[in-house]
């Protein structure tokens, strides 16, 4: 399995960037998918996650009304749209999904599949 994030980059504080992730190996349809984020020195959180239906979605409160996570199952690519961005959403951004049904979550421990990350800088 691999996930590939791109995307990420420099936008100034009230911007958009539009984060991708390619997954190969794995069928992202079938189980839940993730954006996480860590910023230096703080603990990787959950930003938004989108179940196998492509319908149900959870995201956390920092993010609620800015972010919008989607995908494409026949491209296998996992989407989020970040508007309003705000200085303290400068993190890494990762993908993640799952290998069973966990059901919906942004815990950390729901997903066995990670991408190596994009950065995203907001000033």
């Amino acid at each position: 399995v691999q996930l590939v994030e791109s995307g990420g980059g420099s936008a100034q504080a009230g911007g958009s960037l539009r984060l991708s992730c390619a997954a190969s190996g794995y069928t992202i349809r079938r189980y839940a998918v993730a954006w996480f984020r860590q910023a230096p020195g703080e603990e990787r959180e959950g930003v938004a996650a989108i179940d196998s239906d492509s319908i149900t979605t959870v995201y956390a409160d920092s993010v609620k009304g800015r972010f919008t996570i989607s995908k494409d199952n026949a491209k296998d690519t996992l989407y989020l749209q970040m508007d309003s961005l705000k200085p303290e959403d400068t993190a890494m951004y990762y993908c993640a999904a799952s290998s069973r049904p966990t059901g919906l979550t942004l815990s950390v421990s729901t997903y066995n599949y990670w991408g190596q990350g994009t950065q995203v800088t907001v000033s």
